[in-house]
């Protein structure tokens, strides 16, 4: 309910089993949450101990005061079934929503799952397709589901457009130390320019050879 993490800030954060993720995220094998201390709370909360039912998280989030800012997933994606966006338990959550302004990030890009995030997005629940490059950004931008991110270069930190043109701004928390979700709160917002993530962590230069390639 008050996040310790420095990106964040302190504002209420949920983290989702490594099994929300879809298989096919190119970054899966470099992610951030993969290392450090968020690693051990991933993997305790993946292996069932620690956490919650959904449920209980729905009725956490629709107790939080109206008009509160939080962000669903440090670590994980949305809910799925069958591979892909679980439909139903979506539905829970921007009900649950309602009133707060909460926000995420989702690699899931099949046909259903676009839909789905387009709807949560129109409900109130702002969910970002995260894009594998400038590219994918585009593309992803192309489907008018939601907000855009992008993960970029470590070296990449100022503002840049994709092919198409479109503008990419620089996440203010990965270059600054007073900025963080809390402060900053770009993310929440639906809104045409991309937020640019620079690749970082201890596997940064991974992702900088999957985009150099």
């Amino acid at each position: 309910m008050k996040s310790a993490n420095v990106k964040t800030g302190p504002i209420p954060v949920s983290t989702t089993e490594r099994a929300s993720c879809p298989p096919d995220c190119n970054v899966r094998d470099a992610c951030y949450a993969a290392s450090g201390p968020l690693a051990l709370h991933w993997a305790a909360v993946s292996n069932g101990t620690r956490g919650t039912s959904w449920g209980q998280f729905c009725d956490t989030v629709a107790a939080m005061p109206a008009g509160q800012l939080w962000r669903h997933n440090q670590a994980g994606d949305l809910p799925v079934a069958g591979g892909t966006v679980d439909a139903v338990k979506l539905g829970q959550l921007v009900a649950a929503n309602a009133g707060r302004r909460g926000f995420t990030y989702s690699h899931h890009r099949d046909a259903a799952s676009i839909a789905w995030i387009r709807h949560a997005n129109q409900w109130g629940f702002t969910v970002n397709l995260s894009a594998n490059d400038l590219n994918d950004a585009d593309m992803l931008a192309d489907h008018a589901a939601g907000p855009v991110v992008v993960v970029l270069p470590s070296t990449q930190t100022q503002n840049t457009t994709t092919p198409a043109g479109r503008a990419v701004v620089i996440c203010p928390a990965t270059q600054r130390d007073d900025v963080s979700c809390a402060t900053c709160q770009l993310c929440q917002r639906q809104r045409s320019a991309i937020v640019g993530f620079p690749a970082h962590g201890t596997r940064k230069r991974v992702i900088d050879i999957k985009l150099a390639a």
